[in-house]
């Protein structure tokens, strides 16, 4: 089975039919760094990150360009009101960012371009669109240049709506506009802002429009045409609509396929900064496990929302207990062998990245190694664990990951280690005392692991420990 993939602009799954056979070439669209990210802008990393990672498993090289809106109507006002540099504020919020990619082990993009990087191309493409007829200045005399969406029969296409149903774009001063629907292309510099924020162009100095920036950095590095564009579903409309407008309309295939994950809720609502509901990566992987964080976002199909709960982390990262503790039993039994992930597993992601199925091939696996490893059948345990950190490769969620060590963490949760230093070095005293038969002190460092949710299993190997939330195996 070849990878199929929904498409949000023809509302049907069919085959990734890449541009260029063997290669595939994304591009989803980056934060605007005005605030730290939370774990409903991350949902997109993740997703993009697996995404990634199975193609490049099933034998394409892939080239994934994630860009950084560095310059906006926010990031100049949250500046401002700090009394700091607009750059400054922006390539501090920049870090943040990439310190949540590498908390959540998502690989970095192959290249991550800034906006005020590419003010040249933006300017051309402007130039494009104006000659073909669809765009123009504002005629006040305010710099601003506007999309003629009238004069693009195709406008609504890509979020099924008719321009007579879209409400005015909220995006420029509505002054100077043909028709209200008409969205920003370059915005004129404005008394008050600093003069850094803007360039020369041949219609005043300004900073460019939001939707301009995509467009033109997905060219450069992509090309005219490339396979797949994507974000999270807030985005389709209305950014990717009118990305998808001014390129086409200059002339551009643009992109081949369209991919949108649904949203993190919390209580119902859209997780966002603006609501002030946002839960901080920062500070929901200082709560929780990121690995498990990351196999609470991945777990679900990319097109299904999420609701944020401490109960769902927490279940998330009793899951993840439970596949760390088979591996740590199967390796007691058995060397793993390096193996192909089940043909059951593949089925799945190449169903439209269907991770809840993939997760479930993994959780039937893991409970089948429990039970091998209870045979004490060396064989089976060897093939089982195999195909188990192959799967955990492919999702990130391998211990083992060289992310995770880029990230400063030891398999996603850096207290492993000490934890498993004291709790060895009081079993380590049990044992004594069982050699000893002072079987009244044995029993009470046993009890007492237990109270604090470890679960003691003798084996012929030696004691092992486990978290009791991971279930008795």
């Amino acid at each position: 089975m070849t990878f199929q993939l929904y498409d949000s602009a023809t509302r049907i799954t069919a085959p990734l039919d890449p541009v260029v056979p063997g290669k595939v070439s994304i591009y989803h669209c980056g934060l605007t760094v005005q605030s730290a990210p939370h774990v409903g802008h991350i949902r997109k990393e993740v997703v993009f990150d697996v995404l990634r990672r199975w193609l490049t498993h099933e034998g394409f090289e892939v080239k994934i360009v994630a860009n950084v809106t560095d310059i906006d109507d926010k990031i100049l006002t949250k500046s401002a009101e700090h009394g700091e540099e607009w750059y400054a504020w922006a390539y501090r919020f920049e870090r943040e960012l990439h310190r949540a990619y590498a908390a959540l082990g998502c690989q970095p993009p192959t290249y991550e371009p800034r906006a005020t990087g590419h003010v040249p191309e933006m300017i051309e493409l402007i130039e494009e669109l104006m000659e073909r007829g669809h765009a123009y200045p504002a005629p006040d005399g305010s710099g601003d240049v506007y999309f003629d969406v009238r004069s693009w029969p195709d406008y609504g296409r890509l979020s099924n709506q008719k321009l007579t149903d879209m409400a005015p774009a909220e995006d420029a001063d509505p002054r100077g506009k043909r028709d209200p629907r008409d969205f920003a292309l370059w915005k004129g510099h404005k008394e008050g802002e600093p003069e850094t924020a803007s360039w020369p162009t041949p219609w005043g100095r300004g900073r460019p429009g939001w939707h301009l920036e995509c467009s033109a950095m997905a060219g450069k590095y992509l090309g005219d045409e490339f396979d797949i564009h994507g974000g999270g579903l807030d985005l389709r409309f209305p950014h990717h609509e009118n990305e998808l407008a001014q390129s086409t309309a200059a002339g551009k295939p643009f992109a081949r396929h369209w991919m949108h994950n649904a949203l993190v809720t919390m209580k119902g609502e859209k997780m966002s900064k603006s609501l002030g509901n946002g839960a901080l990566v920062s500070e929901v992987t200082q709560a929780y496990p990121p690995r498990a964080v990351r196999l609470y976002l991945l777990a679900p199909h990319y097109r299904s929302i999420i609701e944020f709960s401490d109960e769902s982390l927490e279940e998330a990262t009793a899951q993840l207990s439970r596949i760390d503790s088979f591996v740590r039993r199967a390796a007691e039994v058995a060397d793993s062998e390096p193996t192909r992930v089940p043909e059951s597993f593949i089925d799945s992601m190449n169903d439209d990245l269907g991770t809840p199925g993939a997760m479930a091939v993994l959780f039937t696996a893991v409970r089948q190694g429990n039970a091998a490893v209870e045979a004490n059948d060396e064989a089976e345990v060897r093939r089982i664990l195999g195909e188990v950190k192959a799967m955990l490769t492919v999702l990130g969620l391998s211990p083992d990951d060289p992310v995770w060590a880029d990230a400063g963490i030891a398999g996603g949760d850096d207290l492993t280690p000490i934890v498993d230093g004291l709790v060895q070095a009081l079993l380590a005293q049990r044992a004594d005392a069982r050699a000893r038969k002072d079987w009244a002190a044995a029993d009470a460092i046993r009890d007492r692991l237990n109270e604090l949710g470890l679960k003691i299993t003798d084996t012929p190997s030696g004691p092992r420990w486990e978290l009791e939330s991971a279930g008795g195996h």
